[in-house]
């Protein structure tokens, strides 16, 4: 079992930076993968990016250039710098565990870009 747990969101401007935190604790060596995904209030889920266990990383193309995935294995900790904010990147945001188990998904953090 894996638990994750979101921090970071908030309300900041167009153009503003925020960085999302993804603290990760349990069965931490079965995580092949963790993935950011984002839902926006009429429900549309979208993949923003992944970081493999080898630390490759991906990026969908809405955010390439403007979001980053990074980690800190000491800290057992996942994090999304998120940069040059726009209002359609309004949405919650959460990191997703692919383990040997399955995947496994925290609660959450919510961000708000306003114009």
């Amino acid at each position: 079992q894996v638990q994750l747990v979101e921090s970071g969101g908030g309300l900041v401007q167009t153009g503003g930076s925020l960085r999302l935190s993804c603290a990760a604790s349990g069965s931490i060596l079965s995580i092949n993968a963790i993935n950011w995904y984002r839902q926006t209030p009429d429900e549309a889920r979208e993949l923003v990016g992944v970081i493999t266990s080898g630390g490759n990383t991906n990026y969908a193309d809405s955010v390439k250039g403007r979001f980053t995935i990074s980690r800190n294995n000491a800290k057992n900790t996942v994090y999304l710098q998120m940069d040059s904010l726009k209002p359609e990147d309004t949405a919650d945001y959460y990191c997703v565990a692919n383990t040997v188990w399955g995947d496994f998904w925290g609660r959450g953090t919510q961000v708000t870009v306003s114009s």
